[in-house]
């Protein structure tokens, strides 16, 4: 299997390097593809050197089976016909197809088959946030459908990618020696701060990564749930946590709950409020899992639920769902010629 990275340097592109390898993955030929900035850059994959070549539209990808992208809407719009002609699966990481009708937006432990329904070729990744919660939600949908969903996120600095983590590094560092702290990134200084916005605000008053985590839940999940979040960018370097209200047509207990999730696929259940043990994105970088604690019953709801959520948000949130997608379709024969 040939296999193409676009954005090889970016966070998510190198999260894919180590996903790929600790996978596994069947790769029998590598490209790496990038932007000027990061054209000739040198990465070492399995013990082989490769060079990242500069993205260009043209024949590149004649004889690539699979192409994880995260460079961006942009990017991925100008060149998904050149990705996509000769065949290639496109798993796509940014926001540019992500609720077009005729693109499946995927999460393996949710609703793979849809990757296999994809007339342009493409498969798009969900943003991270919605990626993590319907892991955690869909196993609670299996027992009871659920009607609302109430969240706040609160996300690291890795999710607006590699400069933006180095940027928090940064101004703890200048704050420390008293200097004035660098401000790029963030619309504030994020380093002893928490800033309630992530991305643009929409008319409705909602910011456009709340609104993705409201449209992305329903498509995945193929429901008629109504999701109201606050997304709130917060200064831990990686991993993102959630605290997750839900409202299911029939009553559940905390243990049923707690049960259906622990044999969850994708899901660690850390749960024990008495010896203090609970998801915290201090423990959860660099894992595979969303871990869930908190869970308990929702005392403003008679058919509320409410628990604790986090994940690695360049691992789950990105580079592995899209690993995931491709083994799903690898295992389905997708690419066997």
């Amino acid at each position: 299997m040939k296999v193409a990275i676009v954005g090889a340097s970016g966070a998510v592109g190198q999260e894919f390097l180590r996903v790929l390898d600790e996978r596994n993955f069947p790769i029998d030929e590598l490209v790496l593809f990038g932007s000027t900035r990061s054209a000739g850059r040198k990465y070492t994959f399995r013990g082989k050197e490769y060079e990242v070549q500069l993205l260009k539209h043209g024949d590149d990808f004649k004889d690539v089976d699979i192409a994880f992208t995260s460079a961006g809407a942009g990017t991925s719009k100008e060149f998904a016909e050149d990705i996509t002609r000769y065949g290639a699966v496109m798993i796509d990481n940014s926001s540019a197809f992500r609720m077009d009708a005729d693109v499946p937006l995927v999460v393996p432990e949710c609703n793979a088959e849809d990757a296999l329904n994809r007339p342009r070729g493409i498969i798009a990744n969900p943003n991270c946030t919605t990626i993590m919660m319907v892991v955690v939600l869909q196993p609670i949908e299996r027992l009871s459908h659920i009607e609302r969903i109430h969240v706040a996120s609160y996300q690291s600095a890795s999710g607006a990618g590699a400069a933006a983590m180095a940027e928090l590094q940064q101004q703890y560092k200048d704050l420390v020696e008293g200097k004035e702290p660098t401000v790029n990134k963030f619309a504030y200084q994020l380093a002893y701060n928490v800033i309630p916005q992530i991305d643009v605000f929409q008319d409705n008053g909602y910011t456009k990564e709340e609104m993705k985590m409201f449209n992305e839940t329903r498509k995945i999940m193929h429901t008629d749930a109504r999701c109201s979040a606050m997304c709130v960018r917060i200064s831990s370097l990686r991993a993102h946590s959630e605290a997750v209200w839900i409202e299911t047509q029939q009553p559940l207990t905390p243990e049923q709950v707690r049960e259906a999730l622990q044999a969850a696929p994708g899901v660690t259940v850390i749960d024990d409020p008495a010896t203090q043990k609970y998801p915290m994105p201090l423990f959860t970088a660099g894992k595979d899992d969303v871990y869930v604690g908190r869970i308990r019953k929702d005392l403003a709801n008679d058919n509320g639920i409410t628990l604790w959520l986090s994940g690695d948000q360049i691992k789950k949130g990105a580079a592995l769902n899209a690993v995931q997608i491709g083994e799903f379709l690898e295992q389905r024969g997708e690419f066997r010629k």
